[in-house]
């Protein structure tokens, strides 16, 4: 039996019983009426002369005459005493006022008893939980991708799992390993854009977040097959201001502007980065290289940007139906605990199931705050996906340590329970793991 049918059983029979306790001795408290004589007493008291009477005369104290007139004269006195009491003593019967604060008391009590429970208790601790499991380690984890890249030495030609693979090893930091998996991935998929992109990104980070080079090359090739790919202009419009290039990086964001939905939060962003950039490359200076999904500077790697086209289709199609995307800022209160190069991990989980991701976005603190978009294409693990969630929970957590498990002295908050698919989520960071 679950806690919460257990509690209300108990708290029927408590308050049965508080009932029981104050409504029976008002229906009993009238008592029988008076009594005139009390026969028990009289009966007594006539066998205690007798059994002396007997006493005397086993001693032989007194004759059998004497014996026989004192038990005539007793046993006369007894019946006069019984005569003068009423044949029957009439109870009397509990008065109208009894009744009625009975019934008072058995309307009133569980009404009151339950509002006080409702104002001053907590009802929501009784809502049903789910199945509460462990947190999940970081070698947990790592046995789980680890795993998965077992499975793929033994059926190598899985591309999906490769693409997999490769967002998992960068989720955990090993930069190299996620572009030797998004390498593999590419050979098997190639129609994929979206995997040249996140190959690309890999290969950045692997080389000290420099877009240059091999990078370069792959969102070069990358936008020739698909020109309106969102990822590859923010991340291309990157490498051009990285280089120098700003011109190129302004006709490069100009063109994701126009890829970007209206309503997309990445508008303000992108027209903002257009301006700096456009004052910056008429005056010579050397900016910071903001893209359309994160602060940058040369050495900033920008992470995916929300429109990207997805690894596989599959994936592309989970982006538009269950893809959740909000904004993340930080608590003023808490921003001296914060160091900009400190890891931040954006990531949805199910409340109702296990503490594995859904999806995980990788950031630094410096870029707070900070518009996300979470979709299949950020899981970890095969069939731990946003699209298959009844519900899930965004959570953002400045990690001091860089690990993907919580631990004491992080920074978190959270999000209210939603459906995958909503949009405009609000997380602040504002309170620290005990």
């Amino acid at each position: 039996m679950g806690p919460s049918p257990l509690f209300w059983i108990l708290a029927v029979v408590v308050l049965a019983a508080t009932l029981a306790l104050l409504v029976v001795p008002l229906l009993r408290r009238a008592g029988t009426g008076d009594a005139p004589a009390d026969e028990a007493a009289t009966t007594a008291v006539f066998r205690d002369h007798k059994r002396q009477l007997d006493a005397e005369l086993a001693r032989g104290a007194i004759s059998a005459s004497e014996h026989a007139a004192s038990i005539a004269e007793i046993t006369e006195r007894f019946g006069a005493e019984l005569d003068e009491a009423p044949a029957v003593a009439t109870p009397a019967t509990p008065g109208r006022g009894g009744f009625v604060a009975a019934l008072v008391l058995v309307a009133c009590v569980p009404v009151t008893a339950g509002i006080l429970y409702f104002v001053l208790g907590n009802p929501a601790a009784l809502a049903p939980q789910g199945v509460r499991e462990p947190p999940v380690t970081n070698a947990q984890i790592d046995s789980m991708v680890e795993d998965l890249a077992a499975r793929l030495k033994a059926n190598p030609e899985d591309g999906e799992g490769w693409a997999m693979l490769g967002r998992s090893y960068r989720v955990l930091g090993r930069y190299d390993a996620s572009a030797l998996a998004y390498g593999e991935a590419v050979k098997r998929l190639p129609q994929h854009m979206g995997l040249l992109v996140d190959w690309a990104e890999a290969l950045a980070q692997a080389q000290g977040r420099s877009l240059l080079g091999q990078p370069t090359e792959l969102l070069d090739r990358a936008l020739k097959l698909e020109p309106n790919n969102a990822k590859a202009l923010a991340l291309a419009g990157a490498a051009a201001m990285e280089r120098g290039d700003r011109p190129q990086a302004i006709a490069l964001w100009t063109r994701l502007r126009g890829v970007l939905p209206p309503d997309s939060p990445q508008l303000a962003q992108i027209d903002a980065a257009l301006a700096r950039a456009g004052v910056e490359a008429a005056t010579g200076a050397t900016p910071p290289v903001p893209t359309a999904n994160a602060p940058a500077g040369p050495a900033k790697m920008p992470s995916p940007a929300p429109g990207s086209a997805a690894a596989s289709p599959a994936a592309a199609a989970a982006t538009g139906a269950s893809a959740i995307s909000g904004r993340v800022d930080l608590d003023p209160k808490l921003a001296g605990n914060v160091a900009p190069g400190d890891t931040v991990f954006i990531l949805a989980r199910d409340p109702d199931g296990s503490r594995m991701p859904l999806a995980v976005l990788k950031i630094e603190a410096r870029e707070l705050p900070r518009t996300f978009e979470l979709t299949d294409a950020m899981a970890m693990a095969p069939g731990a996906m946003l699209s298959k969630a009844a519900r899930v929970v965004v959570e953002a957590r400045v990690s001091k340590s860089g690990n993907a498990k919580a631990a004491s002295g992080d920074l978190m908050g959270t999000s209210a329970a939603v459906p995958p698919g909503t949009r405009g989520i609000a997380v602040r960071i504002d309170r620290a793991v005990p």
